[in-house]
This record gives structure tokens, C-alpha cells and sequence, in this order.
């Protein structure tokens, strides 16, 4: 799973070269540095994107917090462009605050820059968005790309035209040319020892005229030499482009240009070439060579040839390969989506990717709780897929058949997102199954007064359908329910019917879902005795069961239970057991409740300075995520760092707990589990070193720094670089801290 790297963003590595537009990277500087909001526009084709990641990958060294990518272009449904944004900054939808709330808030103090890629048919929920963060954000700056202007407030509009056309030059200027340079390079990377002579200048400086300066169709048309001659790729293009244009060159419009390139690249394709490109059009994102074979290898399309007719379509620059988590994964170009998707014929693919999504999510609703990590590395590349098969059967019994089966995304991933899936297909006949998911996700939430009737509803519904191992669930979680809203009566009772129930049965889930409710409500209660047996027998199922979700809360609840009782060594042991886990299966609330647990286990054997650090740690990303501390956890918490303010001091306790805060989420785990030191005023400086950190704790510049010391802005460049690399810090003002702390 994921983790935020030292270098902060998530550009992409450029695949290829980046050829021109220095006038065009000129001037988004200078638009940038006048504004906060600068869109792109133009045509599909013409090189927006590549020229937006150019632009943020060469400014992301000037902000704090790096540069990242929010990319629209696979997204059909505007509520979720929100969502999107958070998952692109690596943050979770997994407690009870609004993603706009939660990412607004992660954006505030932050200095970054946001790249809002392809808007154009997300306009309105875009500009909203963007004018939302550039109000509640002072230092981050926004480049979008769109078709069309966001008329957002503030926005500086640069139309980005087509690559320069060649004119009648001699051999050495038109190696300067800007769509010439492209179709060289890219026709050098195709065939491999491509070059640019007398012999085929002409036809080169022609082609790129023809093709009017647009990147993406120079691409395509350059891709072909590794079969084609340059003046044999002209004279194919010729007849379209003539029929095109009638005769008259100039009148022919720059999105028809693009459109006959893609009609002449898809002419050129074999037959069954010509049915895999516009049946991968059903795919709403990325995809696998496994979806590929399932929906689209029928017919002309033999499973067998699935391999050798990807790479050709690769190969050809009409599909894009990327990896997620180590797998191949693939997507079209937008435009190239849309014009695949206009040659798709009715022979019923809609329902073969249907059928084949609704079985894989299926199986994770069935297999998912013990098979984690391995689907949700599958469904964090699919999830558009998912998206559009949930919008597609909104108004279908099988849309909350769906929406339940996702219990896990939405547990780790998405709980909001999931809560509104699951809301909006309310009037559609819910099972036993679906009350319980969604009241599980309330319980998350911290929502009792949305949880309790929705269990209540389910535990009828369980009951009338004589289904006792949902029943079980049931019941449990709405004793959970129950005592959240102070109400110990009903979850007495719903505890005890749970745990009878279970008793009868062999049921795992059933089983551990009356231990974290028996859990939960015992440390609710300060019955400790009973939280420690049942978070123990929680545990040995969870890890006999392989369930990593439920051995993560079952050790977390056996550490604070253990802190509650004093033995802190037994509560670092199951801390560090689960912190490992919760780092891998991404549970960002479990994260954040291990780290303040470490913190309160440092505290109690006198190491105040870490603990303090941890306590901070814990307080950033609970404001990240949005987490509400659970009243059975909050007096241990609580308890450790009124001792450590005791130990260190209001000032040094404060210095501290702001080093924790600002860590990010690696470090702090790094940390958490002593996989690095914790950072020291007695750490491994030069003096000279620490003259400088010295001068940064001043608020120095490096150029002032330099003055003082009578030594260069390089060397004090270098200096600070290594004062970050040997205490772990990754900003000066980290630094500031560290000097102003006293030792301990």
C-alpha cells in the first residue's frame, strides 16, 4: 500500500521525451507567478497534460509540499471529484468528517501545487472545487487542463496552440522545429534508428503539416515507421485527408485533423486489432490483461492472442501501459476512448464487462476480509470501472447488491463514498446484509443516531429471513450501536442475544464480531478484565482466521486495555504487532490510534521527548483522517500526555509535539516502530553543522547564512541538506524546532 515518500507528490516519470513549448512554459510562469489558478485550453490531442506535469515537475522543487495530480479524465460523476482530489494527495475517506471538509483542511497550511487534469466535462464540480482549495489555501497554486475555460475567480487562461509547423528550411533548422523534433524522436524510439535526412525531409516537414502540429496525432503517425517510410505513411494519410477537406487544406478544422489521424491509425489495424481497440472504449479506466481477456476475447478475438495483440496496440501508441503495485495495467488516451467507442458494435459488451465486475466485486464481498491486501491492490487501479457499474444499476436491485459487496472498500477506503452509494440506493429492496454495512459505516462514523434504527431495520430484516449468522453480526454491531449513544440497557441485551447466538454457530465472522463488540463496550465501561479476554480471543481468531482488519483492532483494543491496567510492556508488544499490519493494509484510523498508543507506552517508561513526538504524530493525522477518539482509548491518551507536559515542560513539550505534527505519515511510523532513531539535540552534527541549523532557527536565508559565515549559498545548500538527511526532518522548520528544544 501506499506511503507518502520523503520528496512529497505523485507526478508520473515521463515515459517520453519532452519536445518544445518553451514559450508556452514561459508564459504559465509568469502566469503562475501573477495568479494562483492558470488552465491550459485547447483541443483534445494538442499536448495539454504533458505540458502541465512538464511545467509542475520543473516547480515542484519551489514548494514545500511538492506537486500532485488529480486526474478527471476517467471520472463521469461529479459528486465524486472531490473523493477523487483526496485519494490523488494520498488522503482517506475513513471516519466521520466530509471529504471537502477533510481535504480542505489537509490543504490549509499546505504549500503545493495541484495539477487538475482534463475538466472539460466536469467544468462546474471542478471550478467549485479548485475555487474551494485557492479560498481555504493561501499557498497552494492550482494548473488545470481543460477543452473549454473553468470561469472559476481568478483564473489566468493560456490556450496551448499546436506544435510549430515546419516551413521550407534546410536540414539543420528543421531539426529545430518543434513538430519535427517530435516525430523524429518519437519515429527514433518506434523504429529505432529512424533519422531525419535529405532523402525524407519533405515528407517529414509535409506530414507534420498535415497533421496540423497536434502531438498526439504526430505520435501516432510516427509510431507507424517501424513499418512504414515516412513518405509511405504520407501517401495513406493523403486520401483521407483530401475526402476530408475537399480539396481545400486550410479549411480543414483541427479536431477533424485528429479525428481522420485516429481513422487512418485504426484503418491501419488487422481485423481483430481493429475489435480489441473499440472494445477496450467499455473500460471507464484502467484495466487488466485478466479484464481484457474476460470481457473483451470473444470472437474475432481470440483469449489465446489477448498478449501479442496488447503489445501491438502498445506498440502503435494507441494504448498506454502503466504499473500498479507491480502489475501491468492499462488505459486509452481520452480522445483515443472516445473515438474507439464510436466503432464499437452492438454485440453486447456492456453486459460482458457488467457481469464480469459485479463477479469480482462479488468475490471481494465474499473473500475480501480474509484476502485483504491482495483486493484492495485490485481495486484501487478499477475502482472507475466500479464507479460507472455503481451509476449504471442506480436504479437497480443489483446497485445495492454491489454497493454491499464493497463493505471492505468502503471500511478502509471510502466510508463517505460508500455511505452515499449506499443512501442513494435506500429505496431498493435491502437485504439483511446491506443494514448491516451500512451500519457498520455509521459506527465509523461515530453516527449513533444514523446506526441505531439502521441495525434495528436490519435485525427485523435478519430475523424475518431466518438468516442467524447476519443476525449475529447484526446484533452485535448494534450493541456497539447502542452504547455509543449512551444507551447501556440495549446493549446489554443486544450483547447477550449476540453472544448466545453465537455460541450455537461456527461462524468466524459472526464470532469476531461479538468479540470487538464485547470489546468495545467492556472498555467503554472500564471493565478491563473482560476487554483483555475478549480482545485475546479476538486476536487468536483473527490471526488463525488470516482476517489483518480485525487482528489490527483486536491488538490495538489488548494494548489499550493493557494501558488502562498499567502494563505498558504488554501494550507495546501488541502495539508493535498491529502497526505492521495497519501499514499494510492502509488502515489510516488504526494508524493513527497505534501511534498515540506508542506515544502513551514511551511515556510511561520516561521517554518523554518520543512520546511527545508520537502524541504529535497521532494529533496530525487523527486531523487528517478526521478521526473522533474513541472514549475507551481517549483516558490512556489523555493520561500520557499530561505526564510528558509534566516531564518536559509546557515549552519543550510544546517544541516536541509540533515535530510530531509536522512529520509525515512514513516517518512517523518509522519512528513509532524504532525503524529510526528519534531525532536529538545531542545528534551526529558537525559543529559547523550546527552553526547553520543555528542560523536557520534565526530565519536566515541560505544567501544570509552564507554572508555570515563568509562561505558560499552552494555550501550552505549543501550543509542544510545534510542536517536534514542526519536527523530525518524534511523542513527548516522542522530545524528551528530542534534547536529551540532544550536537552532532556
Amino acid at each position: 500500500m501506499a506511503t507518502r515518500s520523503r520528496r512529497p507528490g505523485n507526478l508520473p516519470a515521463e515515459a517520453t521525451s519532452f519536445v518544445g513549448r518553451r514559450r508556452e512554459l514561459a508564459e504559465a510562469r509568469r502566469k503562475l507567478a501573477d495568479g494562483r489558478l492558470v488552465s491550459l485550453v485547447g483541443p483534445g490531442g494538442v499536448g495539454k497534460t504533458r505540458l502541465a506535469l512538464r511545467l509542475a515537475t520543473d516547480l515542484a522543487r519551489g514548494f514545500r509540499d511538492g506537486a500532485w495530480l488529480v486526474e478527471l479524465g476517467k471520472l463521469r460523476d461529479p459528486a465524486l471529484v472531490t473523493h477523487t482530489a483526496m485519494a490523488a494527495l494520498d488522503l482517506r475517506d475513513q471516519a466521520a468528517s466530509a471529504p471537502s471538509e477533510l481535504l480542505l483542511r489537509h490543504l490549509r497550511d499546505a504549500e503545493l501545487l495541484l495539477v487538475v487534469d482534463n475538466c472539460e466535462h466536469l467544468l462546474d464540480a471542478a471550478a467549485t472545487l479548485i475555487g474551494e482549495v485557492l479560498r481555504a489555501a493561501p499557498a497552494v497554486r492550482v494548473i488545470a487542463t481543460s477543452q473549454a475555460p473553468l470561469r472559476a475567480a481568478g483564473e489566468h487562461v493560456l490556450p496551448v496552440p499546436p506544435l510549430s509547423l515546419p516551413a521550407d528550411d534546410p536540414l539543420e533548422r528543421l531539426r529545430e522545429n518543434e513538430a519535427v523534433r517530435l516525430f523524429v524522436e518519437r519515429a527514433a524510439a518506434a523504429s529505432g534508428d529512424f533519422e531525419l535526412t535529405d532523402t525524407n525531409q519533405a515528407a517529414v516537414v509535409d506530414l507534420c503539416r498535415r497533421l496540423d502540429g497536434l502531438p498526439l496525432a504526430i505520435e501516432l503517425a510516427a509510431a507507424r515507421t517501424r513499418v512504414l517510410a515516412p513518405a509511405q505513411i504520407l501517401d495513406r494519410l493523403h486520401d483521407p485527408f483530401a475526402l476530408l477537406a475537399r480539396g481545400t487544406r486550410a479549411a480543414l478544422p483541427r479536431h477533424e485533423t485528429l479525428r481522420t489521424t485516429l481513422q487512418w491509425s485504426y484503418d491501419q489495424l488487422t481485423s481483430a486489432e481493429q475489435a480489441l481497440m473499440s472494445r477496450l472504449s467499455v473500460f471507464a479506466g484502467r484495466f487488466t490483461l485478466d479484464d481484457i481477456e474476460a470481457v473483451c476475447c470473444f470472437g474475432e478475438v481470440p483469449a489465446a492472442q489477448s498478449v501479442e495483440l496488447v503489445s501491438s496496440l502498445v506498440d502503435k501508441s494507441l494504448l498506454q501501459r502503466e504499473l500498479a503495485a507491480g502489475t501491468a495495467v492499462y488505459r486509452l488516451h481520452e480522445t483515443m476512448r472516445q473515438y474507439a467507442s464510436s466503432m464499437r458494435s452492438p454485440d453486447g459488451l456492456e453486459e460482458r464487462w457488467a457481469d464480469h465486475y459485479l463477479q469480482r466485486c462479488a468475490r471481494f464481498g465474499a473473500e475480501g476480509r480474509y484476502r485483504l491486501v491482495e483486493w484492495l491492490t485490485w481495486i484501487e487501479p478499477e475502482i472507475d470501472n466500479v464507479r460507472a457499474l455503481l451509476r449504471a444499476f442506480s436504479a437497480d436491485v443489483r446497485g445495492v447488491a454491489l454497493a454491499t459487496s464493497l463493505i471492505w472498500y468502503w471500511v478502509t477506503r471510502a466510508t463517505t463514498e460508500g455511505v452515499r452509494w449506499l443512501d442513494e440506493f435506500a429505496p431498493a429492496a435491502a437485504s439483511p446484509w446491506t443494514y448491516f454495512v451500512r451500519g457498520f459505516l455509521a459506527v465509523l462514523q461515530s453516527d449513533p443516531v444514523v446506526a441505531v434504527p439502521v441495525l434495528e431495520r436490519g435485525v427485523l430484516a435478519a430475523r424475518a429471513a431466518g438468516q442467524p449468522d447476519v443476525l449475529c453480526q447484526l446484533l452485535a454491531m448494534a450493541a456497539i450501536a447502542a452504547n455509543m449513544a449512551g444507551d447501556r440497557p440495549s446493549a446489554e441485551r443486544l450483547l447477550d442475544e449476540a453472544v448466545a447466538l453465537s455460541a450455537d454457530r461456527d461462524d468466524v465472522g459472526a464470532a469476531l464480531m461479538v468479540h470487538q463488540a464485547r470489546t468495545l463496550n467492556a472498555l467503554g465501561d472500564g471493565d478491563l478484565e473482560t476487554a483483555c479476554s475478549a480482545a485475546a480471543d479476538g486476536a487468536r481468531l483473527s490471526r488463525r482466521a488470516g482476517d489483518l482488519y480485525s487482528l489490527t483492532w483486536m491488538l490495538l483494543n489488548q494494548g489499550f486495555a493493557a494501558l488502562r491496567t498499567g502494563d505498558a510492556d504488554d501494550a507495546e508488544r501488541r502495539f508493535v504487532e498491529a502497526l505492521p499490519i495497519a501499514r499494510q493494509v492502509d488502515d489510516r484510523v488504526a494508524q493513527c490510534y497505534l501511534l498515540g498508543g506508542l506515544g502513551a507506552c514511551a511515556a510511561s517508561v520516561r521517554d518523554p521527548q518520543r512520546a511527545a513526538r508520537l502524541l504529535g504524530a497521532m494529533d496530525g493525522l487523527r486531523v487528517e483522517v478526521g478521526v473522533i477518539v474513541n472514549s475507551g482509548m481517549a483516558p490512556a491518551l489523555s493520561s500520557a500526555t499530561e505526564s510528558v507536559r509534566a516531564a518536559l515542560g509546557p515549552a519543550r513539550f510544546e517544541s516536541a509535539l509540533r515535530d510530531g505534527l509536522r512529520m509525515n505519515r512514513a516517518d512517523a511510523l518509522r519512528l513509532a516502530l524504532r525503524e529510526v532513531a528519534a531525532p536529538s539535540p545531542n545528534g551526529p552534527l558537525t559543529q559547523r553543522e550546527k552553526n547553520v541549523a543555528g542560523l536557520v532557527a534565526e530565519g536566515l536565508s541560505n544567501k544570509d547564512i552564507g554572508a555570515r559565515l563568509f562561505i558560499s549559498e552552494r555550501t550552505v545548500e549543501s550543509h542544510v541538506r545534510n542536517i536534514l538527511n542526519k536527523l530525518g526532518f524534511h523542513s527548516r522548520t522542522q530545524i528551528a524546532s530542534w534547536v529551540a528544544a532544550p536537552e532532556s
